[in-house]
């Protein structure tokens, strides 16, 4: 019965879009002690949400979460794979911007809970009663790639990235504890990394460290994504062209080089431009931000945090044609986030039109950290 309920709610998972699908036991995790050196050592750079209690112990217990919790049930989203690495952000249609593909489409932290609402239900119906449940998608305590790892799903690669030796490493996770027994899978032991350090090497911050874990402080996605002030200073070169999220661990990894290059279909939807203009982007006002990604994961960084990148890019970028919406972006903007950026970007792209946008803008500045942003720019 229990092996029949397992295929069954497999069976209704892949009709539900998700293409991975494993089980396993809700016990304490071994590999917890790795995430507590990680807190430890402060590489969770101001990702105070993971060092409170709470968080740190249900991810070595996940039966604190549902005390209930007998099963878990491990589940992996395909997104589409994101253009070559060499994709050409200097297009004749302007300057262009790089985004991470799982951003393209609808917002998964919506997409995926409607499917797992719609799963639990299934599992409800096919036992016939109600099973005490509790499900995240990258929203709570765990530690879900030791999780997928555990119900067969992949390893867990170099790049800290879940690896599917069929399907690369293209894929959103998601849990659902479950209070009834399930016949759990047979753990993914193998590590099919080998010597191979594409990854390592080709991290453009070199945040990737030795055991398997990142410093966040260094990773692009981190600081385009979560991190609410400024980039450090030295950080910004390194960051591109990339103005939400990264794949480049990904995009070097041979494990995705022949992976199926389609994505589930709503996050497939392209709700944005993967690649987009930059000019156009440093113009949107609040409402234009809010319209334009309502439905995108963009909308967590905030106008000012996307519009900080924005500026960024266009700096390292370093066309001439940036300097004076730079410069209007320096002088108008409400933001003194977007501003202090702006002026970095100027004095990064250099040139007398960025040197006289600096003075002028320096005269009517009130805020001390942009007039700061602004003198280093000018010595610069």
């Amino acid at each position: 019965m229990t092996v029949d309920l397992n295929q069954a709610i497999k069976q209704h998972t892949y009709k539900m879009g998700f293409s991975l699908a494993g089980i396993t036991a809700c016990e304490v995790l071994p590999h917890a002690d790795v995430f507590e050196t990680w807190i430890e050592l402060g590489r969770h750079a101001e990702m105070t949400y993971l060092d409170t209690p709470r968080s740190r112990a249900c991810r070595a217990h996940p039966d604190l979460l549902l005390p209930d919790c007998h099963s878990v049930l491990v589940l992996g989203m395909r997104y589409p794979a994101p253009f070559a690495p060499d994709t050409d952000t200097r297009s004749n249609l302007g300057l262009r911007g790089r985004i991470a593909a799982y951003a393209w489409g609808e917002d998964y932290h919506e997409v995926i809970p409607r499917r797992l609402r719609n799963l639990v239900g299934f599992i409800e119906a096919e036992v016939g009663h109600p099973v005490p449940n509790r499900w995240y998608t990258d929203t709570g305590p765990i530690l879900e790639r030791e999780l997928a790892q555990r119900a067969g799903l992949g390893w867990i690669g170099k790049n800290t990235c879940l690896i599917n030796p069929a399907g690369g490493s293209y894929y959103l996770l998601a849990e659902i504890l479950l209070g009834i027994e399930l016949e759990p899978d047979s753990p993914f032991v193998e590590d099919r990394c080998g010597t191979c350090r594409r990854c390592i090497t080709a991290c453009p911050t070199g945040c990737i460290l030795p055991d398997r874990t990142l410093d966040a402080s260094r990773c692009i996605a981190y600081l385009t994504i979560e991190l609410k002030g400024a980039i450090p200073v030295e950080l910004r070169p390194l960051l591109g062209g990339w103005v939400f999220g990264c794949d480049v661990c990904q995009q070097v990894c041979p494990w995705n080089r022949f992976a199926n290059s389609e994505g589930d279909s709503e996050l497939t939807t392209t709700l944005i431009n993967s690649n987009p203009n930059l000019l156009e982007e440093l113009i949107m006002d609040a409402s234009d931000f809010n319209r334009r990604f309502r439905r995108s994961p963009i909308r967590r960084a905030k106008r000012r945090g996307y519009l900080r990148s924005i500026a960024i890019a266009l700096g390292n970028l370093g066309n001439l044609m940036a300097v004076d919406p730079l410069a209007q972006t320096l002088v108008n903007d409400p933001e003194p986030l977007v501003r202090l950026h702006a002026a970095w970007a100027l004095g990064h792209i250099g040139g007398l039109n960025a040197w006289q946008a600096l003075e002028m803008a320096l005269i009517n500045e009130t805020d001390l950290q942009v007039k700061a942003a602004i003198q280093s720019a000018l010595e610069n």
